[in-house]
């Protein structure tokens, strides 16, 4: 992606690495034989995948965790929102595929078993779950105190979830069906939402040398700490209610690591250029100047105030808009699909890229 001496780097994190080791995770993987053809109705690498139960009925499944975001919980003592995260991560990818989601189950490895703390963390999977419309029918807990060290210890835990949803098989949305002329509808995030925190937090607290609990201007009265604990925002009961519309949905997007380029993983054989992105909130200027980030390193590791996109055909935008901003003031056509296989634009900055990442061009 980008300079592999770039600001996530720095701050610990190579996706350059994590892109040569997944790819060596799925090859091997791909070589699976159960000694019967595969249920699996989707390549690998779409944000969920499907499995064929029955004569047009498919299960769909996700998994994701919450990542260093549960530091920041760790160090505020707060831990009644991070199950949000859990359950966002999952199911935003989950209906991606347009599925519907009926359960997740979580993991939660700790240091030390603390009530006080798991009841904080079950407190946001709860509210997770009402916002989604899914159960939470078992999980596990695991104290795996030589594994797992708190920041500050012994408050240290991991948080996963796996998330199942249904989808009649001729209903899964894929985007294959993405031709050029199709446009975007941006749905905003709540803010960095569970990517990209290992650079957040690097940027605010050392670079910047803010402490958690200190209340920047730009923040309009939110401390650090909660500004970077906000809750990544749930979009499944308007993306749910879009697919129920009369709308043609052609194409959803989960814009998590990777950003923009997330679109490059629809089955399509376009390009997308982003004419009219959602305002950024003003964390990330926070971010992006404090630590000295390239606008292309921004937009690879964060949603930059979009977290979800919709492609729907030409003709069917200003429904799709009217519907989504019911649930959002701020959605909006925010660019179109282009004939540029594999290409990825972004014009008010300048930026272009493809899957090994953007470049400046301007």
């Amino acid at each position: 992606m980008s300079d592999p001496q770039d600001a996530y780097a720095a701050a610990g994190v190579s996706t350059t690495n994590a892109d040569s080791a997944t790819s060596a995770l799925v090859s091997v993987l791909a070589t699976i034989d159960t000694g019967k053809p595969s249920l699996a109705q989707l390549r690998n690498g779409h944000y969920a995948n499907v499995l064929k139960v029955a004569d047009n009925l498919g299960i769909a499944i996700s998994t994701d965790g919450v990542g260093s975001k549960v530091i920041i919980a760790e160090q505020m003592g707060k831990f009644d929102t991070v199950g949000i995260d859990c359950m966002a991560m999952s199911v935003n990818d989950l209906i991606c595929v347009g599925a519907t989601p009926i359960a997740l189950v979580d993991y939660i490895a700790v240091e030390h078993a603390d009530a006080e703390m798991l009841a904080g963390i079950a407190t946001g999977l709860k509210e997770g779950a009402e916002q989604a419309g899914v159960e939470i029918p078992g999980g596990e807990l695991a104290q795996l105190p030589e594994l797992i060290k708190g920041h500050p210890s012994p408050s240290g835990f991991d948080l996963v979830g796996a998330a199942f949803g249904t989808i009649a098989l001729d209903k899964i949305i894929s985007g294959d069906s993405i031709v050029p002329g199709d446009v975007i509808i941006g749905l905003p995030s709540s803010g960095i939402h569970s990517n990209g925190l290992t650079l957040a937090r690097k940027a605010l607290l050392d670079d910047a040398g803010h402490a958690l609990t200190d209340t920047p201007e730009e923040l309009g009265g939110k401390s650090v700490g909660e500004e970077l604990l906000t809750p990544t925002e749930i979009y499944v009961k308007p993306i749910m209610e879009l697919i129920k519309s009369p709308v043609e949905v052609r194409g959803l997007a989960h814009l998590t690591s990777g950003g923009v380029l997330n679109l490059l993983r629809l089955n399509a054989d376009v390009g997308y250029v982003f004419e009219t992105p959602l305002k950024p909130q003003p964390v990330f200027e926070m971010i992006q100047r404090a630590a000295s980030v390239s606008d292309a390193e921004m937009a690879e590791v964060f949603n930059m105030g979009c977290g979800f996109c919709v492609v729907v055909p030409h003709e069917h935008a200003d429904a799709a808009d009217t519907l989504l901003r019911t649930h959002y003031d701020g959605a909006h056509v925010i660019g179109r699909v282009t004939d540029q296989a594999g290409q990825v634009a972004v014009t008010p900055t300048g930026l272009v890229g493809d899957k090994s990442g953007l470049r400046q061009t301007t």
